[in-house]
């Protein structure tokens, strides 16, 4: 038996994002600090791709022609080698404390975050005899992974003089990018770029830069340098609660059948803690999705699904394997189409996606995505194998 809660993912509506992106980038002529040169893209597909399926998300940006995906750990670099993926692999997570051998093995490219991860990648490349290309991590108010920018004169030089690590590029994370009221965004930019000054100064020689999430690539071309590191924009979503003109298809869509309806009375409670207690009598319809697959608890009494082109309210708790909707009035029955993120309907099409259920519960779509569990089969249309 197939479980009717599915996620479905349009790799051709993601190949259309990764072009979109690229061609946002050509059309800025001050791009790249002034110059005609439009930055290259880093494709982001951490966390499984942030929950699209990382293997077959990296070989579709592969064949759109990405030449550089990022990822969080050696780990999940591997399970890209493993899939197929021949281009460059970014690793961006910390390294003090890894199993360095997937980094050679898989042919990644690790960030060095830390005097620590310095070392232990000079000892393993030395171990190995061979040169290994890095990019450097410099904090620039972010307060987690980075050499901090106002100490580089005293910790980089030991990096720098390793004589088997390599350091072609170079770059920060900002803390603010979804925040347009923010100074912190302005300020990070001008510590960066004084940072780029001071490894240049100590003998530094990277020859990229980047710094731009999607929120600051549509914010400000000034971070766009030579790489920009979009994620949430590849999946067809704006990172709230910004906005822009980009011709972006959301790449995921859950869907699931209802499995039963019932009827309930005037004043008869619905679910855990009997919170949904409706005035009227009420159809209730089952739904086979709950927080085992990722749906939040919160969405009780918040959130809304699709059927019939109608959106109905989600009601009662959230269970571990089902929810309960409102579908009173509606001419449903098992077997009926339910949408919890995608677009359903004819003439009049009505859509949810993660950043309206995000901004429903009080959290950000990245969570939404990601959180969508391992047991919910992923379909993939418009794939290359």
């Amino acid at each position: 038996m197939i479980r009717p809660t599915r996620a479905h993912i349009d790799l051709a509506a993601l190949q259309a994002n990764f072009r979109a992106i690229v061609d946002y980038l050509h059309g800025d002529p001050l791009a790249a600090g002034g110059t005609s040169r439009p930055p290259g893209v880093i494709a982001v597909v951490k966390a499984n791709a942030y929950g699209h399926g990382s293997a077959r998300v990296g070989l579709a940006l592969e064949a759109a022609g990405a030449t550089m995906l990022a990822c969080a750990d050696i780990e999940e670099g591997v399970s890209l080698r493993q899939a197929g993926v021949r281009c460059e692999i970014l690793v961006f997570g910390a390294l003090s404390v890894s199993d360095l051998a997937g980094v050679f093995e898989a042919g990644l490219t690790p960030t060095v975050s830390s005097p620590s991860a310095g070392r232990a990648l000079q000892a393993a490349a030395a171990a190995r005899g061979v040169r290994l290309r890095c990019h450097l991590k410099i904090d620039t108010g972010m307060n987690r992974l980075g050499f901090r920018h106002d100490n580089l004169p005293r910790t980089l030089p030991p990096l720098l003089d390793s004589p088997n690590l390599e350091i072609v590029g170079v770059y920060t994370h900002l803390a603010t990018a979804d925040d347009p009221e923010d100074d912190l965004f302005g300020e990070q930019r001008l510590r960066f770029e004084r940072a780029l000054d001071v490894v240049t100064a100590l003998g530094g020689r990277p020859h990229l830069r980047h710094a731009a999430n999607s929120a600051a690539l549509l914010r400000d071309s000034r971070l766009w340098y030579d790489l920009v590191r979009p994620g949430l924009l590849l999946y067809g979503l704006v990172p709230p609660p910004l906005a822009a003109t980009l011709p972006l298809v959301p790449v995921l869509s859950l869907t699931s059948r209802i499995v039963a309806v019932k009827g309930v009375r005037a004043g008869e409670r619905v679910g855990y803690g009997g919170r949904f207690r409706p005035d009227a009598p009420a159809k209730i319809a089952v739904v086979p999705a709950g927080y085992a697959d990722g749906l939040d608890a919160r969405l009780e009494g918040r959130g809304h699904v699709l059927v019939r082109g109608r959106r109905v309210p989600i009601v009662g708790s959230v269970c571990m394997d089902m929810l309960t909707i409102d579908v009173t009035g509606l001419p449903v029955e098992p077997g009926d189409e339910v949408v919890v993120l995608g677009a359903q309907g004819d003439g009049t099409l009505q859509r949810i996606d993660a950043r309206e259920m995000a901004a429903a519960i009080g959290t950000i779509p990245y969570e939404i995505l990601c959180r969508i569990g391992s047991r919910i089969e992923r379909v993939y249309d418009g794939s290359p194998p």
